[in-house]
């Protein structure tokens, strides 16, 4: 018999269900956080809970918010559950499970009720999880996109706006003219520098108002920059009958993760911050080397197994980790041309982060799928793989593993795999992508690289191992390029002879 999850209930769950070591009726609210999801829930919400439990921080419990439709679906769920989710980890060598406490309301989802509740003073932290495409960003410039429709609709009506930071800009002025402090501005989004992605944007959206109020917000509101890092999965069907099969417990809104967590974060909190360095959160005065360990190892590793995992028919991430190709290929990939992109941080080890992340991409209880890895390359390959071949391109070193996940991409491109089944990529720029991939692959050498590539799209030294990797690729077939890149062949390695279709 299952157990309804809510707090009269709590005492009644299973014993393999750890429960909240804490009084939840001593917490008070300090953090604000928009975007109730999965990873918010997986990630800052399990620290703060790991806190209290110490008996630390009680007056920094998190309140949700959100804007969106989903996040209405996400509060109907919890309320019922008064707020509590189950989350399970899933090791591979047996799964856990603990019901974390440490969200103690959800406000309506509306905006004007959310501007009220920033404005009350025991809100000293907002804490977004948006999406990485939730900053307004400008494709072009990279800056932030002052025409977009829904900016230039909370512009002209600013003290009823309907974006996040439509929302925040409101708020910080009414607590300015309240005499309140302002709140810190902490981005949990996975995106390199997310605080100055959201500074960008509050105050570019100030600026469009008032250059007082943008001069202002740069003066005295604070927004530092974080890393973060946990595999968390979509929460379905199949997720909801794990944890009531599993542990007996019935949990409309639960989340299943991996058992590894990362949060370094910038010690730049003027009104306060709870003490999570108790719990394992790294403060550091620059996240940025985190960042970039994150990007090339962890992103750039993802990317190298993507390509040749679905191309060889691999849905999950653990079963191309299985396939001793793929894997081999990523360990020489890594070690030979990704780790030394890297610059050194002191007591940080980059052998033995790689060696965590081949571990944590090897946890077939994640689930973790290859499409996934696939989705939005034309995005994802110039933050993850093309600034690694740059850095290695002008230090006169040689990038032909790198150029070889290049042409792994492009191969993925045309559509289908090695058995000849079909493959949706799923890219906003896929039609660009095919055609490209199909001029590669009919051996044309006039083949012009598209633009997201930039100045190496003109490289002739990365132009000459793509090429030689894409026609490896179209004479060879997957698995022997991949074995000839990780033990070559004296054709191979000496490139004497051109290969022919």
């Amino acid at each position: 018999m299952t157990t309804k999850l809510n707090m009269t209930a709590l005492s009644l769950l299973p014993d393999a269900i750890a429960k909240p070591a804490f009084d939840r009726s001593s917490l008070s609210a300090g953090i604000l956080h928009i975007g109730v999801g999965n990873f918010h829930r997986a990630h800052q919400a399990v620290y703060l809970n790991k806190l209290f439990a110490q008996g630390e921080g009680h007056d920094w419990a998190i309140v949700g918010a959100g804007l969106m439709p989903y996040d209405r679906a996400m509060r109907e769920r919890l309320q019922k559950q008064d707020w509590l989710t189950t989350i399970v980890e899933l090791d591979p060598d047996g799964l856990s499970a603990h019901v974390c406490a440490s969200m103690i309301d959800f406000i309506d989802v509306d905006p004007a009720v959310l501007i009220g509740r920033l404005c009350q003073p025991d809100i000293r932290i907002v804490s977004l999880t948006i999406t990485e495409g939730g900053y307004f960003v400008d494709p072009n410039s990279g800056g932030f996109d002052v025409s977009h429709p829904e900016i230039l609709a909370d512009l002209e009506n600013p003290e009823a706006p309907s974006t996040v930071f439509g929302v925040l800009v409101a708020a910080l002025m009414q607590r300015k003219a309240a005499g309140v402090d302002p709140f810190t501005v902490m981005s949990c989004d996975n995106l390199p520098e997310n605080g100055h992605m959201a500074k960008q944007t509050v105050v570019g959206y100030a600026r469009a108002m008032s250059a007082d109020v943008a001069d202002w917000i740069e003066q005295n509101v604070a927004f530092p920059n974080g890393m973060v890092d946990c595999i968390t999965p979509a929460t379905g069907e199949r997720e909801r009958a794990l944890i009531r099969e599993t542990f007996d417990i019935e949990d409309a809104a639960p989340v299943v993760c991996e058992p590894f967590r990362q949060w370094v974060l910038e010690d730049k909190f003027p009104t306060g911050r709870p003490a999570l360095e108790k719990v394992g959160v790294e403060f550091v005065s620059d996240v940025a080397p985190y960042e970039l360990m994150k990007l090339r190892i962890l992103n750039g590793g993802h990317a190298a197994i993507a390509y040749p995992g679905a191309l060889l028919g691999h849905h999950f991430v653990h079963d191309a980790m299985a396939d001793p190709q793929i894997r081999a290929y990523l360990t020489k990939l890594e070690t030979d041309e990704i780790l030394p992109t890297v610059p050194e941080i002191p007591g940080v080890s980059f052998h033995r982060y790689l060696d965590t992340v081949m571990e944590r991409f090897s946890n077939s209880a994640v689930g973790d799928t290859i499409p996934r890895l696939c989705l939005d390359g034309s995005n994802r390959q110039p933050k993850f793989i093309l600034p690694s071949i740059q850095d290695r391109l002008q230090q006169g070193l040689p990038v032909r593993g790198l150029a070889l996940e290049t042409a792994l991409w492009c191969r993925y491109c045309l559509g289908y795999n090695e058995a000849g089944n079909s493959i949706t990529v799923e890219d906003e720029h896929a039609d660009v992508l095919q055609a490209w991939a199909q001029d590669v692959f009919s051996g044309a050498t006039s083949a012009k690289m598209p633009d997201l590539f930039g100045p190496l799209g003109e490289d002739p030294v990365f132009l000459a191992e793509f090429n030689a990797a894409a026609d490896r690729l179209r004479t060879l077939g997957v698995a022997r390029t991949l074995s000839d890149y990780v033990a070559p062949s004296d054709e191979t390695a000496t490139g004497s002879q051109p290969l022919s279709a």
